[in-house]
């Protein structure tokens, strides 16, 4: 397998988490987002994935994207080391906090909707970052009401499920942009407790070998 990858995106980063509890081994052939132009543009990556984001990941002559898509192909294709809870309901509440985040959070603030706020409508930076923290506050406090019932370990149930592989790249990303993660106490005991496990160590951004 090969994971079409840059070491700062995050839903590459969920990708990334997932191979790793899964024990999986794929090639990283890095698409550097911010160099000439962005490579996600260049004619070669166009043909791997016409929406031009990263991650992408091929297996063989199959190559499937988005990040959500790719953490179901594995899982079902790999079962072993499941990143599903068995329970039903758990496994649904699960699937649906990860949507949260993926549907809901990360789409207003990827990189190219905060460069088509800096650049084509001529936001400040200062205005960038209110837009950035107000919806990652609103996307959180939805987030830290579903996990009610977490041991503070995990998402849902014992293990690491699909939902961690989507919840610690959108702390990351939070606390990138320095906002004050303490009205998610939830939140953030998941964040310590997963960053402390080989599988996510591994998948961070500074562990990657485009990492700059």
């Amino acid at each position: 397998m090969k994971l079409y990858s840059y070491f700062r995106s995050s839903a590459a980063y969920r990708v990334r988490i997932a191979l790793n509890l899964k024990q999986l081994d794929a090639e990283q052939k890095p698409v550097h987002l911010l160099n000439n132009g962005g490579e996600q543009h260049s004619e070669a990556y166009r043909a791997v994935n016409p929406s031009e984001l990263v991650p992408a990941l091929a297996d063989d002559d199959f190559i499937l994207t988005q990040s959500l898509s790719i953490l179901e192909y594995l899982e079902e294709k790999y079962p072993a080391h499941s990143i599903l809870p068995q329970d039903l309901q758990l496994r649904a509440l699960a699937r649906a906090f990860s949507m949260s985040i993926a549907c809901d959070i990360h789409p207003l603030n990827n990189l190219r909707v905060l460069q088509h706020l800096s650049g084509v409508l001529g936001l400040s930076n200062e205005q960038k970052n209110e837009w950035y923290t107000h919806w990652v506050k609103v996307g959180f406090d939805a987030l830290e009401a579903q996990l009610v019932h977490s041991n503070g370990n995990f998402c849902f149930g014992e293990c690491p499920s699909i939902a961690d592989c989507c919840l610690i790249p959108q702390v990351y990303n939070a606390l990138r942009f320095n906002i004050d993660l303490a009205a998610y106490p939830k939140i953030q005991s998941i964040y310590a407790h997963c960053n402390a496990l080989d599988a996510f160590q591994q998948a961070a951004p500074e562990a990657q070998p485009d990492a700059v």
